[in-house]
């Protein structure tokens, strides 16, 4: 990286080009929407987002660049510390390839590429395989540095309800416990937002301090020198596979039910414009279709975390094996597969995630009376999908849908723009690939819905609309008849 006053100096000048760029195809547009509240105890926002990752990030910007003002962005981590990339991420880089884009908004220096570019030069891009997630995080900060979105870390979504017309929200920040109300609510969660991480029944009474799941931040240094188990062969396990090797594991054997590694990435297949920009509008059954597709393929590990891992002298897979039973023994684990018995010191989990809303805090309130696809659609009975089931019910726009149609239908207010949208919208809010379709998605649904909510108020203000454009040079009606 070049020297640091270089280098802030490039990047002001990024932010000029950007600048200039927005200027010139009218991409910032005034606040227009009826002045909130003021002077009441609890706060008023249009437009409240949980998460400052990505997407919030995104989302935020976009609702700016359409008007949008009062938009407020909570996350329960610190700043700088926001989404998975330096937290609870493993990889080495991100798996996106380098040329996606999605959070410029087709904004040529606002892209990771210009990012990038600023701050290593044309040459490394050139050489660039894929950004590394520290690189990235970097990158979200400029990001969030330049569009200058309102937000508060350190505060955590605790609790929704509906209250005298508005969305009325709980936020914890430490000991400090406060309201405020807003008329739409985004849930930018990532991957367990409608959920929470998947642990298989033989572990539900094996100590916490014997195993760790893919989803917690943790100080890994803690597998030096012990044997270590790891349940699943998808992508995460691989990254657990090299990290534990990294921190000095004794030993690490991975074990996984299928007999073989998932070999293609099926988000390759879905990224063009007919599935991404228009998944949306396909019947029901079409969409239930594509989504047991999309869940049938086995996602892969990068090449170069399968290379780091087998490469690796104390590496060893056991495919094609289901898990027995787990035993403490003292200070150690006795796990039973098919074929083999391992005694290991920690089991480290890939197990991926649930969708189940009742198992997040900040839903459980709303979780019994939010639309399923179970709720809404019956499959053929060749294509049933227990999984798929249980994923929430979304409207176009990302919004929540009410399980009995006509009680709380305000939680067509709440946007759950996370990997729970996947049968409802397609895989447009789950990663980089499909974010440049999402985020104009949810940015319009959102823009137009509270449009709608104010029509009496903006029908008011046309009908007083007197604003001259034209001066007729002092003649009147009269003389300009002659």
């Amino acid at each position: 990286m070049m020297e640091r006053g270089r280098l802030e100096g490039r990047l002001e000048a990024l932010a000029r080009a950007a600048l200039e760029e927005m200027e010139r195809t009218e991409a910032i547009s005034d606040s227009w929407l009826p002045p909130l509240p003021a002077g009441a105890e609890t706060p008023y926002y249009n437009v409240v987002i949980c998460g400052a990752g990505m997407s919030g990030l995104a989302i935020a910007f976009g609702l700016k660049r359409r008007g949008v003002s009062d938009v407020l962005i909570v996350d329960r981590n610190p700043e700088g510390r926001e989404g998975p990339w330096v937290g609870c991420a493993r990889m080495k880089t991100l798996r996106s390839p380098k040329h996606l884009t999605g959070p410029d908004f087709g904004i040529p220096s606002l892209t990771p590429r210009a990012w990038f570019e600023a701050v290593y030069g044309e040459q490394a891009w050139a050489s660039l395989g894929k950004m590394s997630r520290q690189d990235w995080m970097a990158y979200l900060d400029w990001y969030r540095a330049f569009t200058l979105p309102t937000v508060e870390n350190n505060t955590e979504l605790q609790k929704i309800k509906w209250n005298e017309g508005w969305l009325e929200l709980t936020l914890g920040a430490n000991d400090d416990i406060r309201r405020v109300r807003c008329r739409h609510l985004i849930l930018a969660t990532g991957i367990d937002g409608a959920g929470a991480p998947s642990l298989p029944g033989f572990m539900h009474d094996i100590p916490k301090r014997f195993w760790t799941h893919s989803a917690e931040i943790a100080d890994d240094s803690h597998l030096a020198k012990r044997d270590v188990a790891i349940l699943g062969s998808a992508t995460s396990s691989f990254d657990w596979a090299v990290t534990a090797l990294e921190e000095g594991a004794r030993k690490v054997t991975m074990i996984g039910r299928a007999r073989k590694l998932g070999r293609t990435e099926v988000l390759d297949w879905t990224n063009f414009p007919g599935y991404l920009g228009h998944f949306a509008e396909l019947p029901d059954v079409e969409r239930w279709r594509f989504s047991r597709l999309y869940n049938s393929f086995q996602v892969p590990p990068t090449q170069d975390q399968f290379d780091r891992a087998i490469s690796h002298p104390d590496f060893s897979m056991q495919l094609g094996q289901n898990v027995r039973s787990v035993n403490v023994e003292g200070d150690k684990l006795r796990i039973q597969t098919d074929d083999a018995t391992l005694v290991v010191d920690h089991i480290l989990l890939g197990t991926g995630y649930v969708h189940d809303m009742s198992l997040r805090p900040e839903l459980s309130d709303i979780a019994p009376h939010v639309a399923l696809w179970r709720d809404r659609f019956t499959p053929p009975a060749d294509q049933e999908c227990d999984v798929l089931a249980n994923y929430p019910y979304m409207g176009p726009g990302f919004e929540l849908m009410p399980k009995t149609c006509g009680e709380h239908d305000w939680l067509q207010r709440i946007h759950m723009f996370n990997c729970a949208a996947l049968p409802s919208l397609g895989p447009v809010s789950n990663g980089l690939t499909g974010m440049k379709y999402g985020l104009p998605r949810i940015v319009d649904a959102v823009a137009g819905s509270l449009f709608a909510a104010s029509t009496e108020e903006f029908a008011r203000d046309f009908a007083l609309f007197n604003k001259d454009h034209f001066d007729p040079r002092g003649l009147d009606g009269e003389e300009c008849k002659r």
